[in-house]
């Protein structure tokens, strides 16, 4: 009965993170209708969660050993849950904004204590194959329902109930924790390094923003070049206190130089570059382009999540035989013709033609990589570093993500803009913005699969069961967990 409960608890974890990151894609357009975002500020509702998810997912492997899983469970659940309902009850752009910066902290703290919890209650063996499973299914669950439900929810009721929704959720692990099985806290010896994550993030964040701004300042003004130079001492500060100063170090920069650890990580960033800026893109087209409700929106996505989680599992299958180069290589090619195919968006265009096809060949190219991904970056590293592997990957993917799309939509809005100063009608130039946003992340995808020739051949890879669970989130899902993060 106890483990029902545990599994229950992690499960209901796990599906609300993922259900939170495809809901907001869903409400884009109503959230800025109601707040008042610009073209440009609209992006920082999922970019404000990626970047503190991706910063700070590394630092939030070692709460649950300093302090306990069941209080970290707790205090992460009910932070999510206020953030939420903080974000629900937004008056204005920037509440939404922290808010949902928030909930990428909470969920940096609850995604590996999650997993943390599920791999030190179940015993090895069948009744842990059978729980990661089950974690699993929560995981590609609560990403493919967020876009119907995000749909629905938007749609019949309120934007504001894509975050409302998440308050009683999140309750039932605070109230059910009580089954999870307490331990000692502080029994993992280190501390936590908060200097090295908060100069990562920050260094992230300024770094994003100064793409983002560009539509207002000149890439050579000196409001942009002063805020890449802030960035850039930020994150060379970061690499040096890592390197030389932090007693318990985030990153070991040693894994890095593996070059299956490196490749992985830097075609993950590219892949999600493009992934996300995808679901970005075409939820306004859709809404705002093509006037259709969010309800309509969120079944439009259903195909995406559908090819993604197929193709994801045949690809843990073939991965051992084919190897990550060749899964990884022609993965990506599949999804950049997807891409590169959305890029031919019309404001008037056919569903089937425009953007079910397209869809299909996206999600099938994009999920066939994560696995190999997966298996590449944690492959050949040594077991005590198999968890600093696994977060590094999946923090990769959120801050690949986050700052793609930040170029990507800096690409979109300075194609719309010179269009309209051209003379060009309003609706027409700006989905002509999308398109150019969208053929450009076909683009990165091409790039991502010259990449991969530097990924391992065909030799049998083993996954571990963590890694090759995340591996299968659907898009649109934000945060694909680390595993157990040392």
């Amino acid at each position: 009965m106890r483990l029902g409960w545990v599994l229950a608890v992690v499960g209901t974890v796990q599906f609300t993170v993922a259900l939170d990151g495809s809901v907001a894609n869903v409400a884009l357009p109503a959230m800025r209708d109601a707040l008042g975002f610009d073209d440009s500020a609209l992006q920082w509702v999922i970019n404000a969660y990626g970047l503190a998810f991706g910063g700070f997912l590394l630092l939030g492997g070692r709460f649950a050993d300093l302090y306990g899983r069941r209080r970290v469970l707790v205090a992460g659940s009910a932070l999510f849950g206020v953030a939420s309902l903080v974000g629900g009850l937004a008056q204005e752009a920037v509440h939404l904004v922290v808010a949902r910066a928030a909930q990428g902290l909470a969920a940096a703290a609850l995604a590996p204590c999650a997993l943390t919890i599920l791999n030190t209650t179940f015993p090895p063996g069948v009744r842990r194959a059978r729980a990661l499973a089950t974690w699993s299914a929560c995981a590609a669950g609560g990403g493919a329902a967020g876009v119907l439900v995000g749909g629905l929810l938007t749609e019949f009721l309120s934007w504001r109930w894509v975050l409302l929704i998440n308050v009683p959720i999140m309750a039932f692990p605070v109230l059910a924790a009580r089954f999870v099985p307490r331990e000692p806290a502080g029994t993992g010896g280190r501390r936590l390094d908060v200097v090295g994550a908060v100069l990562a993030t920050s260094g992230l964040v300024v770094f994003a923003l100064a793409v983002a701004r560009t539509d207002q300042h000149g890439w050579l003004s000196a409001a942009t070049v002063g805020a890449f130079a802030v960035a850039a001492v930020l994150l060379v500060g970061f690499v040096g206190y890592e390197a030389r100063i932090a007693r318990h170090p985030l990153v070991r920069w040693g894994i890095l130089a593996r070059r299956p650890v490196a490749g992985a990580n830097l075609v993950m960033l590219l892949l999600c570059s493009g992934q996300y800026a995808s679901f970005y893109f075409l939820s306004l087209h859709v809404q705002q382009i093509q006037h259709r409700g969010a309800a309509v929106a969120g079944l439009v996505f259903l195909p995406f999540s559908a090819g993604f989680a197929v193709s994801a599992r045949l690809a843990s299958r073939l991965v051992g035989r084919l190897g990550p180069r060749v899964l990884v290589g022609a993965g990506a090619l599949v999804g950049a013709a997807g891409l590169l195919w959305f890029g031919l968006i019309t404001p008037d265009g056919a569903y089937p033609v425009e953007i079910l096809v397209p869809s299909l060949l996206a999600s099938v190219g994009i999920g066939v990589c994560y696995v190999p991904l997966a298996a590449a970056a944690t492959g050949d590293v040594p077991a005590e570093d198999a968890g600093l592997a696994a977060g590094l990957l999946n923090s990769s993917s959120q801050i690949g993500g986050s700052l793609g799309l930040a170029a990507l939509v800096t690409v979109s809005t300075a194609c719309a803009t010179g269009l309209v100063e051209r003379g060009e009608e309003t609706r027409t130039a700006v989905d002509a913005g999308y398109a150019r946003g969208l053929s450009v992340a076909g683009c990165l995808l091409v790039v991502a699969a010259l990449c991969s020739l530097v990924l391992p051949g065909r030799r049998p890879t083993q996954v571990p069961a963590e890694v090759a669970s995340e591996a299968t989130e659907p898009p649109g899902a934000e945060p694909r967990q680390a595993s157990e993060v040392s």
